[in-house]
């Protein structure tokens, strides 16, 4: 019978004996487990030395000796002698220390089990029977799979320290969520959501979770930021895990930070999974470009809060790339003021509305006409602005699309 557990090997000393394919690939789950690691080997793989070479391993360019195990915590026997790993077992056994025989897992104290993480929660799987790495690894795939499209409830089932997890839920589409994204919102008791962002996701979580909708529009803020702040830390003090679903990334625009500083200062554990941002991903859904070699090699990302600002007028006249978010109801003094500041008035202007959703629409004009254009086609937010040359409708259908390399 084997017995399964889980070794918390951060700062413990780790003994590879070895330096092949078998070994290297071992040693990255080692290095990214903070484990202090030791290679010894007459000869090391092209990995291993670039592990090395940053600081990650020690490598001892010898063969192995008993005394090398001496004060390690685990070892793992992965040389190409057959004989060798079983006598490597031997000597682990003799000093109480766990250890995998790559050759022969029954001559071992213990088998690596293929793994994936999900947020807190790790799945391991192993074979108790003679070894077979193939088949274990792809039931670790089809259960991550499982996980992580969200469809099991990994809320916490035992009381505990509450928490909140802000995600970025990207521009819109919901199958532009980060896996560790989709995941929080698996372990979620409460979401407080914005009205922007993945929020089709919604209908997917248990009818028991909280939802609370606290989403601005530019002429209505129905809940004001402290309040927000308020409610993740109120909720999270109940011992409640609060997931803060925000549309595209949590830093950009988004008052993450606010945030993040009023779950510090009330000594509420916070974690921050990034998103999308709109400013990239919705140009991008639009076959935009923000920056293309030979047109645009520098980008500004700004807001329609902070008006014609200097900077914007100055990246525009210099031709750099300009992105507007929630800049409609200021697109009129964001052109008179490039127009003015000597931007061409034939810099083509792109407005993205409801990227990457089926509402996308796209309005193009040049600065002189497209606070003409958006009157005319009646331009709404959400919509992202595209400043610049990389915003000329077929750009990559032209020749710059073939553009060699210098």
């Amino acid at each position: 019978m084997t017995a399964l557990f889980g070794l918390d090997l951060r700062g413990r000393a780790v003994v590879v004996a070895g330096g092949g394919a078998v070994a290297s690939r071992r040693v990255r789950r080692f290095v990214s487990e903070g484990a202090v690691v030791t290679v010894v080997a007459p000869e090391i793989h092209e990995d291993l030395e670039r592990h090395a070479l940053h600081g990650d391993v020690t490598v001892l360019r010898r063969g192995i000796t008993p005394q090398d195990l001496d004060g390690a915590w685990f070892v793992l026997a992965a040389t190409d002698d057959s004989e060798l790993n079983d006598a490597i077992a031997r000597w682990a056994h003799e000093r109480q220390v766990w250890c995998i025989d790559a050759s022969d897992a029954s001559k071992g104290s213990a088998r690596q089990a293929a793994m994936s993480k999900h947020g807190d929660l790790a799945i391991g799987v192993l074979s108790l029977d003679s070894p077979d790495p193939g088949r274990i690894r792809t039931v670790r795939d089809a259960i991550a799979r499982h996980l992580d499209a969200g469809e099991v409830d990994m809320r916490r089932r035992r009381p505990g320290s509450g928490r909140v997890i802000l995600v970025g839920s990207g521009p819109g589409d919901p199958g532009l969520i980060t896996v560790r994204g989709r995941q929080a919102l698996s372990e979620a008791d409460v979401v407080v959501t914005d009205r922007l962002g993945a929020t089709e996701l919604l209908v997917t979580v248990p009818y028991d979770v909280e939802v609370v909708n606290v989403g601005k529009s530019p002429d209505h803020h129905p809940v004001p930021q402290h309040e927000i702040n308020r409610l993740l830390v109120e909720r999270a003090r109940e011992g409640k895990t609060v997931v803060r679903l925000k549309g595209g990334d949590p830093y950009v625009f988004g008052r993450g930070g606010e945030e993040v500083h009023a779950c510090v200062a009330a000594g509420i554990d916070v974690e921050v999974v990034p998103g999308i941002t709109s400013a990239l991903a919705v140009p991008a859904s639009a076959g935009i470009p923000v920056t293309q070699r030979g047109v645009a090699t520098s980008l500004l990302v700004t807001t329609g809060h902070a008006g014609a600002d200097a900077a914007s007028v100055a990246a525009m006249a210099a031709g750099a790339t300009v992105v507007v978010l929630m800049g409609v109801a200021a697109l009129p003094e964001i052109v008179e003021a490039a127009v003015a500041g000597g931007c061409d008035p034939d810099t083509p202007v792109a407005i993205v509305e409801n990227g990457t959703t089926s509402r996308e629409r796209i309005t193009t004009g040049a600065l002189s006409d497209i606070v003409r254009i958006c009157g005319e086609t009646g331009v709404k937010p959400p919509a992202i602005i595209v400043i610049g040359e990389v915003a000329r409708p077929g750009l990559l259908a032209g020749d710059l699309a073939a553009t060699p390399e210098p």
